[in-house]
């Protein structure tokens, strides 16, 4: 593994430049053949106050087993004082990043999947739905390509930021008394379009901690919009599971991989 750093100048909206203040990008590089030449980029959850290392380099392990290059993005945090939008503009330099980088990294520009697990989950919903097709003027070379992601594969997530969130995470997302109009901005069911990324999305009934009404409200609105999706809910399991226990959700993901990266 080696890190690299998400900007070469100081990070968008910095505070400081500290470990917190920068970004980084981890690489892991793969040793299985299924998809040799497919990427993707990991968002760990953590509440927006931390990044589990089981979402991330634990995850990580999995997708290089079956060939992917994987990258698992550190981005800022509402611990350290960051707040909405800082999180979307590290996990959208992170996907500007790789392509950027495609050719060099043996990597095809057009399969790049993101994965995020819990508040990872809702930072890659939300990259999902509001991408752009970058800045073709701009000095930095890395900036003037897109980021919107290949597919999307989103794991228990946060969705929603009106009344069936996780507290925690809105709270480090948006502050304690977030506006309506806020709320609404960063609620990614509201903003799925015909343009959003093919999605394989898998939650538990039992989850007492991001409630599984948030994969719903998520697969409804792809639904509407006429966005091609895999729902699995499994009925037993909580929260955070990762890649605990062997969990079936890997081999259903893998599945539909298959279909769409070879």
């Amino acid at each position: 593994m080696r890190t690299i750093q998400l900007y070469e100048d100081m990070a968008p909206l910095s505070q400081g430049n500290s470990a917190q203040d920068n970004p980084t990008l981890d690489i892991y590089e793969p040793f299985g053949e299924i998809f040799p030449d497919a990427a993707v980029i990991l968002l760990p959850g953590g509440g927006y106050a931390g990044l589990s290392s089981q979402e991330g380099e634990g995850m990580a392990g999995v997708f290089q087993l079956w060939g992917l290059k994987a990258f698992v993005c550190n981005y800022r945090l509402g611990s350290a004082g960051y707040r909405h939008p800082t999180m979307l503009l590290d996990a959208a330099r992170a996907v500007r990043l790789v392509r950027a980088h495609a050719k060099e990294w043996g990597i095809h520009p057009d399969k790049i999947v993101l994965v995020g697990c819990s508040a990872g989950g809702h930072l890659a919903a939300t990259l999902l739905t509001k991408w752009d097709a970058g800045q073709h003027n701009h000095s930095d070379p890395v900036e003037r390509v897109s980021s919107r992601p290949d597919l999307g594969v989103l794991c228990y997530p946060v969705i929603t930021m009106s009344k069936t969130t996780h507290g925690g995470s809105r709270n480090n997302l948006l502050g304690e008394n977030p506006s309506q109009e806020l709320i609404e901005e960063t609620s990614a069911e509201r903003h799925v379009s015909p343009l959003t990324p093919p999605c394989f999305i898998w939650h538990t009934y039992e989850d007492d901690s991001v409630s599984v009404d948030n994969a719903l409200l998520f697969t409804h609105a792809l639904q509407k919009s006429s966005v091609p999706f895999e729902l699995h809910v499994y009925q037993d399991g909580g929260h955070g599971l990762g890649m605990k226990n062997g969990h079936s959700w890997a081999n259903d993901c893998l599945n539909w991989l298959c279909k769409r990266l070879k």
